[in-house]
């Protein structure tokens, strides 16, 4: 056999599965397509509708494009929307940020100071994460009662951080014991104590794990609607409970509730967008290790 055909020989099969790569790529890019495109259709249909007059926002119109296309729908959603708003800012950012700090002090405490029954102690923590928000409604209510915040977001913000405690300690522990131990060890022997350890060694590299935490404590705190319910009066009710209420008497104004929908699913998607590049990095931290 000449050099030649020997060549050709070998190239074929190798052609073959250059083919087989790229017709397997395309088709990967095709279904991907198909899922943006699914995802994508509630989103158009929010969007169309919410630029459409009363008269054409009907649930059998949604595909079709305005006949006359107007922004009062968004008018009066902001309207309507922005006291809960403006509670909800008021609750998300900072019990996102109280959690945020408590989960990464307990997390550095229970990975990296050891003490007698700490295990246990994570494991009582981790419990805290299986209790349902009904199996506590009725004695957080007189709690909140007794301790006279009730009824307002100081109240509901502690629910909240207090109920987010497990989950943060645990993202955080996990992501600490990524932290090599010999650093902890170098800054003893340099004479760093606990807190100055703290500041000088975990929080610099804390970054992903506060954004994971963050992000999660984030979008509990804003789609929260049963703790809202339950523990804040009207002029305290944040978005979701706003947006359950924007409702007509006799016919439903769908293009005011799309608008409404879409703000106030914008500042999630917001802190997302700011914060994601962190969040699967931090998320998976500690994953193969103990």
């Amino acid at each position: 056999m000449s050099v030649a055909q020997e060549a050709v020989r070998h190239a074929a099969p190798a052609d073959r599965a250059r083919q087989r790569a790229a017709v397997a790529r395309w088709v990967r890019l095709a279904l991907l397509l198909i899922f943006v495109v699914v995802f994508l259709i509630p989103v158009y249909v929010l969007l169309v509708t919410s630029f459409k007059p009363l008269s054409e926002a009907d649930p059998g119109q949604a595909w079709n494009l305005p006949k006359v296309w107007t922004t009062e729908a968004w008018s009066i959603a902001w309207e309507k929307l922005e006291p809960g708003i403006v509670n909800s800012v008021l609750l998300a950012v900072p019990g996102s940020l109280i959690s945020a700090v408590l989960g990464s002090m307990n997390g550095y405490v229970l990975s990296k100071w050891r003490f007698p029954g700490a295990d246990v102690v994570f494991t009582l923590f981790l419990f805290g994460m299986f209790i349902p928000y009904q199996g506590v409604m009725i004695p957080l209510v007189q709690l909140m009662v007794n301790l006279g915040v009730y009824g307002g977001i100081p109240g509901l913000t502690l629910a909240h951080v207090v109920y987010g405690i497990p989950i943060c300690t645990l993202i955080f522990r996990n992501y600490y014991v990524t932290i090599p131990d010999e650093l902890i060890e170098a800054s003893r022997v340099d004479g760093a104590g606990m807190l100055r350890t703290f500041w000088s060694i975990i929080l610099p590299v804390s970054g992903p794990a506060f954004a994971v935490v963050i992000i999660w404590q984030f979008t509990s705190m804003w789609n929260d609607f049963l703790f809202a319910v339950f523990l804040t009066a009207p002029t305290s009710w944040p978005t979701t409970v706003m947006l359950n209420n924007i409702a007509g008497a006799q016919t439903v104004p769908y293009s005011q509730q799309m608008a409404a929908a879409i703000l106030a699913s914008v500042p999630t998607m917001v802190v997302y967008v700011l914060l994601g590049r962190f969040f699967m990095r931090g998320l998976m931290a500690g994953a193969l290790k103990g």
